[in-house]
């Protein structure tokens, strides 16, 4: 009987991590969006976690019906003259509202509020990050691995370039390297192109050049991964561990710190995907973050605040696109009218829309094939 409910709580960690995470940050992406709504004296119809029919809500004192969805895979704020939950404005709301309504419209309102309005989703969602990261080093400290390289892969770049063991890493390009994970991060967007590294060796400083490449590698269930990688390995051990305990003040800082890392490294992996120099199967979708969250829950719950930190990054990052449905396409909108002086017209915006859902729509259907694999292990037993 015990094995039967262990097994069940197990097979419910996957499900339920994902839908603490994803609820967590599109809550307060929707939160940002509505307590700026509020300040710029926007009138709020519905505040909706999840989208398709509600399951659950109530209406607060001004009117606003906050409910919940079914369909866990994001959220929406609507305000009083959208035509639906991607706020495209509905002309024949405004044109039949009385000058107190008007007052309360969205579309209605000068050009920096509704920026403010659109842009106060992702802005929280970098926020929240912030947060979660600069609490968990100012409880937990910072531990970073040395930049050594503990053994070289035969016949890789690294061995081509002259690597050995006992190197340790100091700088690549000129920028200062801290830890391994400073090494990893600048590999990763670098394939194909020549890295000058000066390591430590000896007691003098040597430098080398390599070019890292992208190739594949087997995963623990014995599935194809693609890897990108110079063919340098570290073993973590406490003598080539630095712990820092920083101040909470300090902590933020360094939370802040790690948001931007967490943007430039996105961006940069999207930039060299499109030139084709990166895996396109490391895009994924919904499945890969409930996969992802469900493995980080089954070792420990409280990892699982941390990847928070990271999928809200991801989600705000990813709503700043300029493509129209996301708030970066709205945004878009916004900065032509500030420029024209007027907004763009209705048959514009229109098809503005349409372009965005196709995008969106390429995007979700490209994601789900690459998180194909990954529902198949599902029900096939794997993890």
């Amino acid at each position: 009987m015990l094995s039967i409910v262990a097994g069940l709580l197990d097979w419910l960690t996957l499900p339920l991590a994902f839908l603490v995470v994803l609820t967590i940050v599109v809550f307060v992406h929707e939160l940002g969006h509505f307590l700026v709504a509020r300040w710029c004296g926007v009138k709020v119809k519905t505040f909706s976690i999840g989208f398709g029919p509600e399951l659950w809500g109530f209406t607060d004192r001004h009117g606003t019906r906050w409910m919940v969805a079914p369909i866990p895979l994001g959220g929406y704020v609507k305000f009083m003259d959208d035509e639906n939950a991607t706020s495209q404005p509905s002309r024949e709301a405004l044109d039949q509202m009385s000058p107190e309504e008007r007052d309360g419209s969205f579309h209605a309102k000068p050009v920096w509020q509704r920026a403010a309005v659109v842009a106060a989703g992702p802005l929280i969602n970098f926020l929240l990050a912030i947060v979660i990261f600069g609490f968990w080093f100012w409880t937990f400290g910072i531990h970073s691995s040395h930049a050594k390289v503990d053994d070289v892969v035969a016949g890789s770049p690294a061995a081509a370039a002259g690597f050995k063991a006992g190197d340790v890493i100091r700088e690549i390009n000129g920028r200062k390297i801290a830890s391994f994970e400073d090494v990893q991060m600048i590999v990763a967007t670098a394939v194909g192109r020549e890295l000058d590294v000066q390591v430590e060796r000896g007691g003098g400083l040597t430098t080398l050049k390599v070019v890292p490449k992208k190739g594949e590698q087997k995963d623990e269930a014995g599935k194809a991964q693609c890897w990108v990688g110079i063919g340098i390995k570290r073993v973590p051990s406490p003598e080539t561990t630095t712990s820092l305990n920083p101040s909470l003040p300090h902590a933020m800082w360094l939370g802040a710190e790690r948001v931007g890392t967490v943007i430039s490294g996105t961006l940069g992996f999207l930039g060299e995907m499109v030139v084709g120099r990166q895996c396109v199967d490391q895009l994924g979708g919904p499945a890969r973050i409930a996969d992802i969250a469900g493995k980080v829950a089954r070792k420990s719950w409280l990892d699982l605040i941390f990847l928070t930190g990271f999928i809200s990054v991801s989600i705000g990052l990813i709503n700043l696109f300029p493509i129209p449905m996301l708030d970066g396409g709205h945004l878009m909108f916004y900065a032509f009218e500030a420029l024209r002086g007027r907004p763009l017209s209705e048959r514009t915006i229109d098809f503005g829309f349409r372009v965005g859902m196709a995008i969106v729509l390429s995007l979700m259907i490209f994601a789900f094939y690459n998180d194909s694999p990954i529902i198949r292990g599902w029900f096939t037993g794997g993890r």
